[in-house]
């Protein structure tokens, strides 16, 4: 009687260990590239994707002479808030936006290399999000606007005069096509 339960249990074991393993479940993945519609028959409309390069952006954000080539707010030491003299720059690239829905603006923060780096990553995330409400304000829409922080990991001189820290105190604007 042993030998035929010691049996069982081992076909037992054997059984469970046979069974086909279960499918693991995956977490969804939210798509935000841009799109188009596209009329492939008559009533049924296909998606598909467009993402503006650097070369299909409109001239005017290209061109030195118009404001919206203007992309970079610059701030004092160890603040966030933005400046009265750059609300005429926000009213155009808001302006740009609201009337060209495809387009979608990267928001860059970032910061001199004083600080500690967590502090860099906070304070350029605050003057990110400062561009952005204020965007948001103007009428640019929020799935256009995306806002994240560098903190001093992408200087634009670096050397430790007060000059080159005053460059490094910035906010970049980068539209699709251009990050």
């Amino acid at each position: 009687m042993k030998k035929l339960l010691a049996v069982a249990a081992v076909l037992a074991l054997l059984a469970g260990c046979a069974s086909t393993p279960k499918e693991e479940s995956k977490a969804a993945v939210e798509d935000r590239s841009p799109t188009t519609a596209v009329p492939s028959q008559p009533g049924v409309t296909t998606v598909v994707p467009v993402a503006p390069t650097g070369d299909q952006l409109p001239n005017a954000l290209k061109d030195p002479n118009n404001i919206l080539s203007k992309r970079s707010l610059y701030y004092d030491y160890d603040k966030y808030d933005v400046k009265d003299e750059y609300k005429p720059l926000l009213q155009a690239h808001a302006r740009f936006l609201a009337q060209n829905p495809k387009f979608k603006m990267l928001i860059q923060g970032n910061c001199d290399e004083r600080g500690s780096r967590e502090y860099n990553i906070a304070l350029g995330q605050k003057r990110a999000d400062g561009v952005k409400k204020m965007l948001l304000l103007m009428g640019a829409q929020e799935s256009q606007l995306e806002s994240v922080s560098l903190g001093e990991e992408k200087p634009r001189c670096t050397e430790a005069t007060e000059a080159c820290y005053g460059e490094n105190r910035r906010s970049d604007m980068l539209y699709g096509g251009e990050y």
